[in-house]
């Protein structure tokens, strides 16, 4: 594979920074969130227009869900203004011909399915967030037609940024019993495995719409339980449901991601990416 100039947007996040470790082998150029505002227009032409990349991985995002329900304005602005803004830049700047990834979510549609969505799966969010990430879904379709790759994955976890994973094992060090949602189905997600997968996608340059998420499905109990016996805590965790925990934003019950795409890559199963997180999680604790 020839070797690619990338621009990775959000490169200091959980996601970004597993991608522009993934990218080693290209010339990266990393713009966390300190070095670019997504949201300003200018800025982003100027980026783009001094890095001249053959593609940009977007992992620039807004990703607080409940916090979007109040402040979905903002949400949008940077989760699709500002998606908008990266697709738009290459036809404005020396970098014409640049390939926009741009990473959305399962959140995107309204969890009433009963089998993986695909890509052509009609869409329908129900909360803020969802809708700020189809808003940048829209604004990269309109602004690079056919040079972009709209990536949805879900349930992403990773040792560079606050997760589900963390958050677990961090209760679990003052408590031995704990409560956890059991009606919503998903398919956890490995940002190193994500990662790879997102640098394959440049390489490739495929376009289109593409699902990519760890292999299998289960709830976030499921995750839990898994999590604890993979780090050897005795832990109970009792099973809840989403209206009893009462988080401010509603959250799809149904979020299995499936692919009818032969270029979209087949990511290891969750379990998997969770044995790679709690060992990569020990090396960078010692």
């Amino acid at each position: 594979m020839l070797t690619m100039r990338l621009l990775v947007t959000g490169a200091a996040g959980m996601l970004g920074t597993d991608v522009v470790a993934a990218g080693s082998g290209h010339d990266v150029v990393a713009l966390a969130r300190a070095d670019l505002d997504v949201t300003d227009a200018e800025a982003v032409r100027a980026a783009v227009r001094d890095s001249r990349p053959d593609a940009v991985i977007n992992c620039a995002a807004w990703t607080d869900v409940d916090l979007a329900e109040t402040e979905e304005a903002q949400a949008t602005l940077i989760n699709g203004d500002g998606a908008g803004h990266l697709a738009a830049a290459p036809a404005s700047a020396a970098a014409a011909g640049a390939h926009i990834v741009h990473v959305s979510t399962d959140y995107v549609f309204d969890g009433a399915a009963t089998a993986p969505y695909p890509e052509d799966a009609p869409t329908g969010p129900i909360g803020a967030y969802g809708r700020s990430k189809l808003a940048g879904e829209r604004a990269v379709q309109a602004a690079a037609p056919t040079s972009h790759s709209i990536v949805r994955t879900a349930w992403v976890f990773g040792p560079h940024g606050k997760n589900f994973v963390d958050t677990m094992l961090k209760l679990a060090a003052t408590r031995d019993e704990l409560t956890v949602v059991d009606d919503q189905l998903g398919c956890p997600t490995y940002t190193g495995h994500l990662a790879t997968a997102l640098i394959t996608i440049a390489e490739q340059r495929s376009n289109g719409l593409l699902h990519v998420a760890g292999g299998g499905q289960c709830t976030w109990r499921d995750l839990a339980v898994a999590t604890f016996a993979a780090a050897g805590l005795d832990v109970t965790v009792h099973p809840t449901t989403t209206a009893a925990f009462g988080a401010p934003a509603p959250r799809p019950a149904y979020s299995v991601l499936g692919s009818t795409r032969f270029d979209a890559p087949a990511l290891p199963s969750w379990q998997d990416g969770l044995n790679a997180h709690l060992t990569l999680r020990e090396v960078l604790a010692s």
